[in-house]
Parts: structure tokens; sequence; C-alpha cells
């Protein structure tokens, strides 16, 4: 007989009797694995450990019982949840997407190694979700598309879609190697595993717990995960404050430390200021990137075309801004204070080797025991309700517009539900390798929003309210955005930089604002040369698809 049975439970009359399956099979997995790291020979942190693994088993529970009760399993259950999220829920859904590791341990790590200056993504995703809101989710929702790629599709052709595929899931996969980075980053520090092992384990079990759930189980999850982001992190901040002396004495004495980049805007006289000079065109470079370049993600478009109107789905972007700002805050004073924190000295052991690590460094050693088991929750919570996310809507993007339209027959839906699985699988494991290979939380968060900025802004914005667009100015504005954003290079893939743009500071970095003007020269390229060829190639009509 089957693990897992229905029993009553009041109206709905749905419920369990027994641990589902599943669960089982992630208990015996999380026991091997601590039998693996025991005779490797890890000095594992035994508690922490454990109470992590009891954490991810709630949640994994949760998931499946979700999954099971509001589900009926079918491809739009899984990708859209039946397009019913009510409002509530999906801002919390929205929220816990964005309020990831990437964003908790990156700004951490910014306001620690950087100053607040630099510690854009709070706020400029913030405003990219309310630009969103106001500009795409109703449009898009009405048309009843089920995923971004619907409208590139339509509009431009499938061989192009197929091509914008590449920059739209390429960012949801560095997004999610920032969210195994963040986590490792906390499993090394407080558990005591090396960065490799804690990314491996910890992209076994997100892999794992994302192909049981569809989106109803991550949304109903992600309520659950967003209050313990915001319970555990504010905790974190009574007990770490006496250490930099109060508030008042952190704020005055941050501000003092960072001067010009203690604000959260650049100085008046930029000019002359030696934290700035060209910095300041590199700042707003990056403010543009994040605000725009924001927007055209599946991950995000994923709960707006989930929703159960067009008006939910305006509605819910614009109040998720407010409730993302509002997380971030103890982050930030999380990295203040481990900027103030006189490492090296006393009952403090020495500064974290690497930035990304200040958050569970002050976690740690600056809060109680019980405290620090509770922000280190906090931190996973953050972790899973990222990564789920957007492992499944790259998966979703793979299966729907690249293996549907690739078949010459239409797939039987439990095809496309095993496709789905076989995608989770496949993007989680690649998010792994980019994460071992690149380890800096804030570098692999910037770098998977500057390619979704650069190329595939403008061609959504044009998709959706150009009505002249066409193939072929499509197709080359892709070219004028490819050739001007990698042409000044990137350090972290290691391509060098082929077109000599001015302002190059003295590690070669490029602070000329290249990124957002290859998003211009890619806009102003489709626009004019859509209207140039409209007899060689009439634009198609932006349908609703159902």
């Amino acid at each position: 007989m089957t693990l897992l049975k229905k029993v009553k439970t009041g109206s709905n009359g749905f419920g369990y009797r027994t641990i589902p399956e599943p669960v089982w099979g992630l208990v015996i997995l999380i026991l091997l694995t601590g039998i693996w790291l025991y005779s490797a020979g890890h000095k594992l942190h035994w508690p922490g450990f454990i109470s992590i693994m009891v954490f991810y088993l709630i949640i994994f529970y949760l998931g499946c019982f979700a999954s099971k009760k509001y589900s009926r399993g079918n491809l739009d259950d899984l990708m859209l949840a039946g397009r019913k999220l009510p409002l509530g829920l999906a801002v919390f859904t929205m929220s816990a997407t964005w309020v990831g590791g990437g964003y908790i341990n990156g700004s951490a790590e910014y306001a620690y190694s950087n100053g607040l200056a630099w510690v854009q993504a709070p706020w400029g995703y913030s405003l990219s979700l309310i630009l969103g809101g106001l500009l795409f989710a109703a449009p898009m929702r009405r048309r009843g598309y089920k995923t971004m790629l619907d409208p590139l599709q339509l509009r431009f052709g499938k061989k192009v879609s197929s091509i914008l595929f590449l920059p739209a899931v390429t960012g949801e996969l560095f997004w999610s190697g920032a969210i195994l980075v963040a986590l490792s980053t906390t499993f090394a520090t407080v558990l005591n595993l090396d960065n490799r092992t804690s990314i491996i384990i910890s992209a076994a079990i997100v892999i794992a717990y994302t192909v049981i759930g569809g989106l109803w189980a991550v949304a109903l999850t992600d309520t659950i995960q967003l209050v313990l982001i915001f319970a555990g992190l504010w905790m974190v901040i009574p007990s770490a404050l006496p250490h930099v002396g109060g508030l008042k004495n952190l704020l005055a004495d941050y501000g003092a430390a960072t001067g010009s980049l203690g604000g959260f805007l650049p100085p008046w006289d930029w000019k002359t200021d030696p934290n700035w000079g060209n910095y300041f065109w590199n700042w707003w470079d990056y403010m543009l990137l994040l605000a725009l370049g924001g927007i055209p993600w599946q991950v995000y478009f994923q709960r707006v075309l989930a929703s159960k109107s067009a008006i939910v789905a305006r509605n819910l972007s614009i109040l998720a801004a407010f409730v993302c700002l509002g997380a971030a805050i103890p982050a930030v004073l999380i990295g203040m204070i481990g900027h103030q924190i006189p490492w090296g000295t006393g009952i403090y052991p020495e500064a974290p080797k690497n930035a990304a690590s200040i958050l569970p460094y002050v976690i740690q050693y600056c809060t109680n025991p019980v405290v620090a088991a509770i922000g280190l929750g906090a931190v996973a919570a953050a972790v899973m309700s990222s990564m789920d996310s957007s492992i499944l809507s790259a998966a979703s993007m793979s299966s729907w517009n690249v293996y549907r339209l690739a078949r010459r027959k239409t797939p039987t839906p439990e095809e496309m539900k095993k496709v789905l699985h076989t995608c989770i699988i496949v993007i989680g494991i690649a998010a792994t390798l980019v994460a071992l290979k690149i380890q800096s939380v804030y570098q692999l968060w910037i770098l998977c929003s500057d390619f979704v900025y650069c190329i595939l802004f403008a061609q959504l914005l044009c998709a959706v309210y150009d009505q002249k667009a066409n193939r072929i100015g499509s197709l080359s504005g892709i070219a004028v955005s490819f050739i001007l954003r990698f042409g000044g290079g990137e350090p972290a893939l290691g391509i060098p930089r082929l077109i000599p743009y001015p302002m190059i500071a003295e590690d070669g970095a490029v602070l000329f604002p290249f990124r957002t003007l290859s998003m211009l020269a890619g806009l102003i390229t489709i626009i004019v040369v859509s209207r140039l060829t409209q007899k060689r190639c009439p634009p198609c009509e932006l349908s609703s698809v159902e």
C-alpha cells in the first residue's frame, strides 16, 4: 500500500496519514550525506547540520503537501498554478523570489566591502517591480501567455525567440548560481564545510525539492519562507548591535569610515571626489541595469502570468516592491555591523577571506547560539525561496518554448511533464557548475541582470508596444547589443575588452556606461530597421493565446 494516503480533514477532505514517499527519499539522502561527511573526516558542526536538515525536511514536506492538495499535476498547474494565484499569496511568492540568497547575502556583502552607495540592488530591483507592474504585468496576463518568451515568439518568430532564449535562460542560470554561492558561504562558515562540498549538497537538496513541487508548492512554501526571513534576520540585529555600540554609533562610525560611499546616492561633487570620478557613470549604468534589467525575467513573469487576473498581476508587482525593500534593511545593517567589527582582535576571529561570508560571520560570532540558529534558518529560507523558483522558470522556458516548438508533433501533457522535470535537473546541475566557478554572490547576481538588461529588455519592450517591430529589426538589435556589450569584455567569464571604450579604471574595469549604451543602441536599431524593412518583412500581430 502506498505511503501517501488521503484522509478527511474538515471541509476540504484532504490530509496526510503518513509521511509522503518523496520525504522519505530526502531523509535517506540526508542520512547518506551525513555518513559520507563523517567517513570523509569533515569536522562538521553536527547540531547546526541537523537543525538545517530538519528545516529542509519541513519545507520539503509542506511542498509535497501543497503540490498534492492544490495541483492536479498537469503542465498548467506545474508552471502557472492553474492561473489561480490570489493577490496575497502572489505578493508573498513574488517577494520571496526576489528576496533570495543573492539578495540577502549580496546586500550584506557590498555594505561590508563597498559602502552603501553600491548596495543598489534592493531599491533598484524594487523599482523594477514597480515599472514591470505598470508597463508589462497587465498586458502580458491579459493575453494569457505562459512564459515571457511567448510575445517575442509571436512578434519575431520561432527562430528569433530561440536566440533570445539563450540570454533569458543564462540569466536564470547565473541567478541560481548566485543563490547556491550564498547558501554555500553560510554552510561553510557555520557548519565548517568547504565551499565546494556546501554547493554540491545544497544543490542536490534544492533540485530534489524543485522536481517534486510545481508552482503551487513553490508559492505556498514561499509564504512560510518569507516570514522566516523577516523574523530571522530582524532577530539578529538586537543581538549584533551591542558589538558596535548600538545603532546610533554604528551609523556615525560607518559613515565616518566610508565617507562619500556611505550614502545611497553619489555626491554632488563627484567629479573631484577621490571615491567617485568616472565611477559616477558606472554607478548610473548599474542603477539602470537593475531597474530595467530586473523586468525581463521568467521568474518574474511566472508569478504575473499565474495571477487570477490582469489587475491582480499589476497590483502584486507593485506591492511586492515595498516588501522587497523592507526585507533588505536587516541585511544591510548586518553588512554595516560586519564592517565595524574589529575582526582579529579579542573574541573575534580574522575577517572572512571572502566578503560574501560576512552575513554568516556576523550571525555566528555576534549573536547567541539560539539566534544564530534562527538566523541561519532565515538564510536557508531565503535561498530555497529563490532557488526553486529560478530553476522552475528556466525549465519552463526550456520545455515550453524550445522542446515543444522543436517537436514536429505536438507532445502529450505527460511527455511535457517529463521534459519539465528533466530540464529542472539539467539546469540545476548547470547552476551548480557556475557556482563552483564564480565565488562572489554579488558578482554573479549583477552579471545575470547584465545580459538580460543589454539584450532582452529592448526586445520585450518592442514586442509588447511597437506594432511595427519585425524579425529583421529584432535580429539587428540583438547583433548590435551583443557586439557593444561583449566588446567591453567580461572578467568574470574571461572575455577580453575588444572595443576601446573610454574611462578605464586602474584595475582595467570599464567605467563608461557601455551596458546602457548597448541596450539603447539595440532599442533604436529595432525601431529604425523594422521601419525600413516593413515591405520585405511585414510585422506579425501580437495575439492572445487564450
